[in-house]
């Protein structure tokens, strides 16, 4: 879903970066009124852990593969606004040391997994949670995928790259197979790191 160099032209590179800029901002004033110093650390190891579980890649369909993006995982356990600097700190690094996604696409990369995804999920967890908290983990990481993959075909469309009607289906049918490992990840993660708190507490 990482959108490379070269697949976006200037208007949709410049409109996603300021649209971007400005969710950062406003991320990083309520992170500073709603997470306190000892939240920190916590948000660096969520980072470090999403960086890493991003490297191993899982098999979907017909070659093709994925991996966990995190979005659902980081806002389960920090909200949206702090899930919005973990992720964004993620993309920066591999983007600028690892090339994976392009440095003009960065913006687009940040709005649709640091951005989207994470606030989407949240909506979808807080909504879903009434009935069954596993579900509505599960849930909400799998349409965090699916929308992080639509507005990815938008911007691929409106650049010019693809026509919309023929990059869309394709789009949303892998990443919905990839959006059911994301679900599984996630459910996983926010029970260990929720059973390790509950012990810490004991």
């Amino acid at each position: 879903m990482h959108i490379p160099d070269g697949f976006l032209d200037v208007k949709t590179a410049v409109v996603t970066s300021a649209a971007s800029l400005a969710a950062l901002k406003c991320s990083m004033a309520k992170v500073k009124e709603q997470l306190g110093e000892r939240d920190v650390p916590a948000l660096g190891v969520t980072a470090a852990f999403i960086f890493a579980a991003q490297m191993v890649n899982f098999p979907v369909m017909a070659g093709t593969s994925g991996h966990l993006l995190g979005a659902a995982l980081a806002s389960t356990l920090f909200g949206p606004y702090g899930a919005s600097l973990v992720l964004s700190a993620v993309l920066i690094v591999q983007c600028l040391f690892f090339q994976d996604g392009g440095i003009t696409a960065l913006g687009a990369n940040i709005l649709n997994i640091a951005v989207a995804g994470p606030f989407v999920a949240n909506w979808v967890y807080g909504f879903v949670k009434r009935w069954s908290d596993q579900v509505a983990v599960f849930l909400s990481a799998w349409v965090s995928v699916i929308v992080g993959a639509l507005l990815t075909s938008a911007e691929l469309a409106l650049s010019g790259t693809v026509p919309m009607k023929a990059v869309v289906a394709p789009m949303v049918l892998v990443h919905a197979a990839i959006g059911i490992g994301e679900g599984i990840i996630t459910c996983a993660a926010v029970a260990y790191v929720r059973n390790f708190f509950r012990g810490e507490m004991k």
